[in-house]
């Protein structure tokens, strides 16, 4: 697997990157206020760097004043284990570097993604990357052997929070796991052991050893 960068070119049917904005207080909270686990934690919304100089401008201008909310996801990862997606785009913003690793909402066949679709991408510390509503994606993964990552994550407000009470009307609504959040896990991984939708065939991805 090759590793790009979200500056070239085949990152653009993922996503893109934001220029414009000032997100040194942000990053300065997420880097104090924030722990580096060993595993992964993903908090969907964080008053320590909600009450951020960045939040205005991400909600105004990014979200077009759409409500959102600003988390974390930090820690130690190399494996893909999942792909969710949302309806909206989500932005992650790393005040270390990071990979995403990526596949398209086309991907999707009968209920099932082959992880051989899946690429790899590395942001650098302060790039605002924006991962489209059509991209597949889940925890970020680490940049360099040994270390962590930390990364603000900024969705519309309530996403991931409790999933709604339906009657499913269709194959997708199986999928759907929290608030605005649809999930494909891979037979290994916890989420799977957990009851998530097994969406994912092929191999469970592990970066370890391309970093």
């Amino acid at each position: 697997m090759k590793i790009y960068s979200v500056t070239d070119a085949e990152f653009a049917p993922y996503g893109k990157v934001l220029t414009g904005y000032n997100v040194d207080g942000l990053l300065k909270a997420l880097d104090e206020k924030t722990p580096l686990p060993e595993g992964v934690e993903y908090l969907m919304s964080s008053a320590a760097l909600e009450y951020t100089d960045a939040f205005g401008a991400i909600q105004n201008n990014a979200y077009g004043g759409m409500p959102i909310q600003i988390g974390y996801c930090n820690g130690h990862n190399t494996k893909l284990n999942c792909l969710e997606y949302h309806r909206d785009s989500e932005l992650n913003i790393g005040s270390t570097d990071f990979i995403l690793l990526l596949a398209k909402a086309d991907d999707i066949v009968d209920g099932k993604l082959d992880t051989s679709k899946v690429k790899a991408f590395k942001a650098t510390k302060g790039q605002i990357v924006e991962v489209y509503a059509t991209s597949l994606h889940y925890a970020p993964c680490s940049a360099k052997k040994g270390d962590g990552f930390k990364v603000v994550i900024v969705l519309p407000k309530g996403t991931n929070g409790p999933v709604p009470a339906l009657e499913p009307l269709n194959e997708e609504d199986k999928w759907l796991t929290a608030c605005n959040k649809w999930l494909l896990a891979h037979a290994e991984s916890s989420e799977a052991k957990d009851g998530a939708y097994v969406g994912l065939t092929g191999e469970n991805i592990d970066i370890a050893g391309l970093i």
